[in-house]
């Protein structure tokens, strides 16, 4: 079949950052759609984006309400929002109280009012909110019975219309049997999770007809834009770019003949070690090597604030907060409560667009993980995989530093968490050789490349980190506390 035979459904953007990537690409013009999750989830507010985002004077949108509470009551908070444009409301959006009906429990003058009102504006769009208040009080004479034909009926009115229609309603999980889940082209599920003090908005598409939305659970947040989703697969991982094998420098002297000539382009590159061992200032010459050569990167931080990590990086290398100010390199603060990775991910995907950036320092996964909400951290490594998948696959090149804790008998490099996303690992640590604490630095991991296997010691100067000799003549160094190795003298080679 061609795509003529195929006659393709017309998509309405809907507004929402996020939620078009997430549903397949656009609500299908003319569906009957349900919006459902418990009190203050954010229903009401999602409908509100849509209908702003789509709603003409001449095709309007109808906006019913069966709550009690006054029209006036609920455009004085839903003007709180960016999207809220006083112009539409009124000539594009017209908002029509239920109330007196419903007090009448006469469910067919509901049904009537609506039927009424749809067809005299030949509206776009139209929402029905929260019906199920109808008969979801105590005392209120409506038979459940009686609430689910009428639901049913009004369903079989939105379909039949060539309007794209939204009803928003209070669901439990187990009632996805309900008859109208069956009849609705679109069922777009809203929750929230809490563990312990954290509070997750989460979404889920259900069912979309013509549409391959994406599985699973996708983090959203509400702001004073209005509602945002956070995909959990971004475009960018369809759109994978060929890697190019240049190597490029680490700006950290000694180092880049450790590696083999210097970092791959477009690799995710892991650097681990104790806290004090300058993990974060390598990363910063990472950077700022990649300044000198005009490129373009991003720098998000977890542990410490912008202005102190700017601070520090400042007083090693003035050109990097020359790039700052110039617009060359961005610093991301990314510790917010109830943090999500899809979140985090957003935020530096739109910083690398921005800025065409080339290189990424993520300082650290430690932080990352601490600044999660408690219900991301349980599968922290699926998350992680899909953010260093994403970020490497729009070709920039991923540098990120982890504290590992140790003892000096503790010969742990890596995290099992994290080891198995990265191409490149480099490990830093402390040992102790004649009562004094150096620092040695070793590559553990190159992919698809030879690198140097030798342990060598290291010093932080007030220029950066500098890469010296190898300890050649000590035996045990992994276990933090080498020993001399006593060389027996060779025999002399025979001209």
């Amino acid at each position: 079949m061609n795509e003529a035979e195929r006659n393709p459904i017309r998509s309405l953007p809907s507004g929402v950052p996020g939620f078009d990537t997430v549903v397949g690409g656009g609500l299908p013009e003319f569906s009957f759609n349900l919006i459902a999750g418990g009190p203050g989830s954010g229903k009401t507010i999602l409908a509100h984006q849509i209908m702003f985002a789509n709603a003409t004077v001449e095709r309007p949108a109808l906006y019913f309400t069966v709550l009690g509470e006054p029209t006036l009551k609920m455009l004085r908070y839903q003007r709180q929002f960016k999207y809220f444009d006083p112009d539409l409301a009124g000539s594009a959006i017209h908002f029509i109280n239920l109330s007196a009906e419903v007090m009448d429990r006469n469910l067919g003058d509901v049904l009537a009012r609506i039927v009424s009102e749809t067809e005299r504006a030949k509206p776009g769009i139209v929402v029905v909110d929260s019906f199920r208040t109808i008969g979801g009080q105590s005392g209120s004479g409506v038979p459940p019975i009686e609430l689910d034909q009428f639901v049913q009926r009004l369903a079989l009115h939105l379909t039949t219309w060539e309007t794209t229609s939204f009803l928003l309603g209070e669901y439990a999980v187990e009632e996805q049997r309900n008859p109208v889940f069956t009849v609705a082209d679109g069922i777009f599920w809203l929750s929230q999770a809490t563990d312990r003090n954290s509070v997750v908005r989460k979404l889920q598409v259900i069912k979309t007809r013509g549409r391959a939305p994406m599985p699973g659970l996708h983090t959203f947040r509400i702001t004073d834009d209005g509602l945002q989703v956070f995909p959990r697969i971004p475009e960018h991982t369809r759109l994978r770019h060929e890697q190019q094998r240049r190597r490029l420098s680490t700006g950290v002297p000694g180092l880049d003949e450790m590696i083999g000539g210097g970092v791959v382009a477009g690799d995710a590159v892991m650097l681990t070690g104790p806290a004090g061992s300058g993990k974060s200032t390598v990363a910063t010459q990472f950077i700022a090597e990649g300044l000198k050569q005009g490129e373009t990167g991003v720098i998000a931080v977890f542990e410490e604030y912008p202005e102190d990590y700017l601070a520090r990086a400042d007083a090693r290398d003035s050109e990097v907060g020359d790039m700052i100010r110039s617009g060359k390199l961005e610093l991301i603060y990314l510790r917010p409560l109830d943090l999500s990775v899809d979140e985090a991910l957003a935020a530096i995907l739109e910083a690398v667009q921005r800025l065409k950036a080339t290189r990424i320092v993520i300082d650290s996964l430690s932080g990352f993980e601490v600044a999660l909400a408690p219900t991301f951290r349980e599968d922290f490594r699926e998350s992680l995989y899909r953010l260093v998948g994403t970020l490497t696959a729009t070709g920039v090149t991923v540098f990120m530093t982890a504290e590992v804790p140790e003892g000096f008998s503790d010969a742990k490099f890596t995290s099992e968490k994290v080891s198995f996303i990265t191409d490149e690992i480099l490990v830093q640590r402390y040992v102790e050789i004649e009562g004094e604490l150096l620092r040695v630095m070793a590559v553990i991991k190159v992919r698809g490349s030879d690198h140097s296997h030798e342990f060598r010691l290291y010093e932080i100067t007030e220029n950066g980190v500098v890469v010296g000799g190898p300890l050649k003549e000590y035996d045990g160094i992994i276990t933090g506390v080498p020993t001399l190795r006593s060389l027996p003298s060779r025999p002399k080679r025979s001209k």
